[in-house]
């Protein structure tokens, strides 16, 4: 979910004020602030039918658990099973088996089959601390745009990810500016380029077209404070920072984005307003492990989820709400543009187990 505060366009604007924005994507307030229209049902019902056939396999095997005719341990022991396939992770895991089992008692249930909805109940309420609101423009400072750092290893979709944000932003008239900080891989900025392109609307106002600052083979520090000295420059809305992919392990390379941090905080008090990291759907508890590693060396303020679209099992966003609960931003569920939505722990919870 976004919130979006538009920058006015008179001598001495007033500080922007924080509005929450149903469903999908921005809300740029025109001259008095106002909420986004909300999305058509349709659309949300389309990207979530997609959603539930992602992790349709994984749903098959939590599902049959309850297939059988009594309440007992067997079933239990089953589910314990399923949720661990599913990289739900251990701690998860035995908090779901013991609140489950709390509610099936409180609530008397003697049916197999309705212990799935209680159990999507009580994965919602473990995901709830999940779902928060981006914010764009609320930090005050109208003269600075809201910087994002993206973070993520190799092969996790980051830079496709930072099209798709560019495109929700772009849709709703925001004006967008893009650091190719990645500057040593050779195509990094073409990538860049490309989603760039994808992102631009046929008839954008100059003030709206998606810009790149890139250099080949710079410091990638100092194009992230170029971007950003850039953005002020020229009245952007945000800035996205694409940074080089790598390993938690690489300690070195870690470092390296510690430097971007700290250069980009030089560039404009505040900034980044938000470091995101990008986490492969596919990856399991490697997925956990990233959090972990990426959140302390830089303080995480958000994740986007990717890849949910194929073998994902999608039980991860279950560990880390249990052991690093940093927000889902968004999930997404394919290539295209669209295919990136805001997270629900509910639409979520009931893909899941559906």
């Amino acid at each position: 979910m976004f919130s979006f505060f538009k920058k006015k366009q008179v001598p001495t604007p007033p500080v922007p004020q924080p509005l929450a924005v149903p469903a999908m994507a921005v809300s740029v307030a025109p001259p008095e602030p106002a909420p986004a229209p909300v999305p058509p049902p349709a659309a949300r019902s389309s990207w979530l039918s997609k959603l539930k056939a992602g992790l349709r396999k994984t749903g098959s095997s939590i599902a049959s658990v309850f297939t059988g005719t009594q309440i007992d341990d067997a079933l239990y022991e089953e589910l314990e099973a399923a949720l661990l396939m599913a990289d739900t992770g251990v701690k998860a895991t035995q908090y779901l088996l013991d609140e489950l089992k709390r509610r099936v008692k409180e609530s008397k249930t003697t049916e197999p089959a309705l212990v799935k909805a209680l159990l999507a109940e009580a994965l919602a309420e473990l995901l709830a601390p999940l779902e928060k609101t981006l914010q764009i423009g609320a930090h005050g400072d109208v003269a600075m745009p809201t910087v994002i750092m993206v973070v993520g290893v190799n092969g996790a979709g980051k830079t496709t990810s930072i099209g798709k944000l560019t495109r929700h932003l772009a849709d709703q008239g925001a004006s967008v500016l893009l650091a190719a900080a990645d500057t040593f891989r050779a195509a990094a900025r073409e990538q860049l380029g490309v989603w760039a392109t994808r992102a631009g609307q046929p008839g954008d106002a100059p003030q709206h077209a998606v810009e790149i600052i890139s250099q080949q083979g710079g410091d990638p520090a100092a194009v992230a404070f170029d971007a950003v000295s850039a953005g002020k420059a020229r009245a952007k809305d945000v800035v996205l920072v694409d940074t080089a992919g790598r390993l938690p392990t690489q300690l070195h390379l870690m470092e390296e984005l510690k430097k971007i941090k700290r250069v980009v905080t030089k560039a404009g008090a505040g900034a980044p307003h938000e470091i995101i990291l990008v986490i492969d759907g596919n990856t399991g508890q490697n997925a956990l492990s990233q959090v972990k590693s990426f959140d302390d060396a830089l303080q995480l303020t958000g994740l986007i989820v990717t890849k949910l679209d194929g073998t994902a099992k999608g039980g991860v966003l279950a560990a880390i709400a249990q052991e690093r609960p940093v927000p889902v931003y968004f999930i997404g569920v394919g290539e295209q543009l669209a295919d990136l939505e805001t997270f629900s722990a509910r639409e979520f919870a009931q893909a899941l187990l559906s």
